[in-house]
């Protein structure tokens, strides 16, 4: 194995793909056609399905699931025990296998807390937080806070992770935003960035 490490309880297929610097712990299994960026880390128990791409930077904590369907932008975080599902309407005796697959995205920077669960068929927005426990059963605007069951939107982040005041400034970076139409957007010098 070059470049990246890999614990010796855990299983990579043939036809998986690892970047370099990547750490792969404890009883992993990284199934085939699995592509995982540069510098990610997958803790204890995570299980990366067929087909499944994960970006550079991302870090996905212990006992996780990422089914085939789902797509990992850039330093996504992934809590521990967060739940990915991929079929909407799942029946043991009528299995539609990918073909009844729904597409989860989750752009550059999203956020999942602890134990929440991200049904099938949705984006989440770059830099986005999800609060632990909450359930998504809808698309969440960049830099949007939700929280709940089900999710709803209660305030903005900053990509730092803090959550702006209601002027929309982060006081830990300095990072000014602004509103544009329903979502926002940083500033810099005046300038949108």
């Amino acid at each position: 194995m070059e470049g990246y490490f890999v614990h010796e309880s855990s299983y990579i297929d043939n036809g998986a793909s690892i970047g370099e610097g990547t750490k792969i712990w404890h009883f992993c299994h990284i199934q085939d056609g699995a592509i995982i960026g540069k510098n990610c880390s997958l803790g204890q128990n995570v299980n990366i399905s067929n087909n499944v791409h994960i970006g550079n930077g991302v870090k996905i904590q212990n006992n996780v699931s990422v089914y085939e369907g789902a797509e990992l932008g850039d330093y996504v975080f992934c809590g521990p025990s967060v739940v990915f599902t991929n079929d909407i309407s799942p029946r043991a005796k009528y299995p539609k296998g990918r073909a009844g697959y729904r597409k989860t995205i989750l752009r550059t920077g999203a956020t999942v807390g602890a134990n929440a669960t991200i049904v099938c068929g949705h984006e989440l927005g770059e830099w986005c937080m999800v609060a632990a426990g909450a359930v998504v059963t809808k698309d969440v605007p960049a830099h949007a806070l939700v929280a709940g069951v089900p999710a709803k939107q209660a305030g903005w982040v900053c990509e730092c992770g803090q959550v702006l005041d209601q002027d929309l400034h982060c006081h830990i970076c300095k990072r000014v935003y602004k509103m544009e139409g329903s979502s926002i957007r940083q500033e810099v010098n005046g300038r949108d960035v």
